[in-house]
């Protein structure tokens, strides 16, 4: 029905039921077109509590993007290097260094060169090997193991943070769409109040502040969608870059608001972050590493062993004689007298590392039990005020509305009751959507600092 169509339906006749008529039909589309109200039902029933259909379309969705973010993402790969590249220096690490061979003429006399005139003159062949000091090659192997059990578990961190950033990001994204078409019902439903008011301007039952008032409000959802819109680009952006897209690939799809459901069966969270985070074991590995290093550094203070073995064959003499080979074996110690100045600076740098790893778990340790602390309340706080939402203030909010409608339509109440309870339903309906994705965000959190995969959490 037209704005012109209103008015001739309102004018052409000066009786009460044609206004009542109009009133009546322009209520019943409001109903149908306000969030959450149903015109057919006495009781209306929330939006987003009825979607069980929609369940696994939430839960698919996400896995698909978490599956895609581990399988393409930059990050990610580059930690899997890194962890690879570690795993590549423990071999070498203990490995012995290159043995020598040696080729050479021993004890030429310089007036002749001849190697027939000297007795102890030969031609020889050596072979030479570095052994470490007992025990230093099982040091250098702990360092490097130590270093790439660190490096592995980095890795996992950084892949539990990305499945934490995609799952806020996704969230987000959810709550922003959710907030859009909480506000385009909304904007509807005004529209269509505009269209009332001025009717009832036109008749004389509504002030032309009224028609002011209500254009404005309308006016100022359009603004606040316009920004909503702005908002969903960058957060779409946002998971494309944590999914390794590129930026002009088509937007991503999402679910609606829906409460993760916890765990039946859930152990103590702050145990379980100390036990299984791999942040916090990569720092208990890091410490295992420098203090393996510490004990290699202590060890530098024995020498190492430079055995050499040779053989010399001799000419005969210059009457025809034979003369028998010879065989030498050697072994080599290097003297740490520099301890001073080389080898007591190492000492200490080991000892400062390993000190440094201790503290720096600890003060981790403390942090992620805090922030444990603080996401559990946060989970508590956002699932009851979700609960309170979805069961009191929504519903209450609605029914607000339709009593206001219903009295506006009778002049019973002004149009500024009647805005403020429509901006009430828009403030509740939109609070509920945002509770649950602080709830869900507060979730995905708690699962990074206790170190549980997404599969386990779900």
């Amino acid at each position: 029905m037209t704005h012109a169509d209103q008015s001739r339906l309102v004018t052409t006749g000066t009786g009460r039921t044609d206004r009542s008529r109009l009133s009546g039909l322009v209520f019943a589309a409001i109903l149908a077109a306000s969030p959450g109200v149903d015109a057919t039902a006495a009781e209306p029933s929330g939006a987003m509590d009825m979607r069980s259909e929609q369940v696994s379309g939430h839960a698919d969705s996400v896995e698909r993007l978490i599956n895609e973010a581990l399988a393409h993402s930059p990050e990610l790969a580059a930690a899997r290097f890194e962890a690879e590249a570690a795993r590549q220096r423990i071999a070498p690490a203990a490995a012995l260094d290159d043995p020598m061979l040696e080729l050479g003429v021993l004890n030429a006399p310089v007036n002749s060169f001849s190697l027939r005139r000297e007795d102890m003159t030969m031609k020889m062949l050596g072979f030479s090997q570095k052994l470490p000091f007992p025990g230093k090659r099982d040091l250098r192997r702990s360092v490097a193991t130590a270093q790439s059990e660190g490096a592995n578990l980095a890795a996992q961190e950084n892949t539990n943070k990305v499945v934490r950033d995609v799952r806020i990001a996704y969230e987000d994204l959810v709550f922003n769409a959710e907030a859009r078409r909480i506000l385009s019902r909304t904007e509807m439903t005004l529209e269509q109040l505009v269209a009332i008011t001025d009717s009832r301007h036109h008749v004389g039952q509504a002030s032309q502040s009224d028609v002011i008032e209500a254009q404005t409000e309308l006016g100022r959802l359009r603004v606040t969608r316009l920004q909503l819109e702005r908002d969903g680009q960058v957060l779409q952006s946002q998971l494309r870059r944590l999914l390794g897209r590129s930026g002009d690939e088509q937007a991503i799809d999402v679910g609606q608001p829906m409460l993760r459901p916890a765990l039946e069966t859930e152990p103590d969270p702050r145990t379980e972050a100390l036990a299984n985070r791999p942040q916090l074991l990569a720092l208990k590995s890091a410490t295992e590493r420098y203090s393996s290093a510490l004990e290699l550094a202590q060890r530098e203070y024995y020498p190492d062993f430079d055995v050499r073995l040779s053989y010399g064959q001799r000419e005969r003499s210059l009457d025809g004689l034979p003369r028998d080979d010879m065989v030498s074996l050697t072994v080599a110690v290097n003297l740490p007298i520099w301890r001073k100045s080389r080898l007591e600076p190492q000492v200490a740098e080991a000892r400062a590392m390993r000190n440094e790893a201790q503290a720096m778990l600890r003060a981790q340790q403390l942090e992620t039990t805090a922030a444990l602390d603080e996401q559990l309340a946060a989970t508590h706080q956002w699932q009851e005020s979700a609960e309170l939402y979805r069961t009191t203030l929504h519903p209450q909010a609605r029914a607000a509305v339709a009593s206001a409608l219903a009295a506006y339509q009778v002049g019973k109440v002004d149009f500024l009751t009647l805005r403020q309870a429509e901006m009430r339903e828009l403030e509740t309906g939109t609070r509920h959507a945002e509770a649950i994705a602080n709830y869900n965000k507060a979730r995905a959190e708690i699962d990074l600092l206790v170190g549980r995969s997404w599969r386990d959490s779900k």
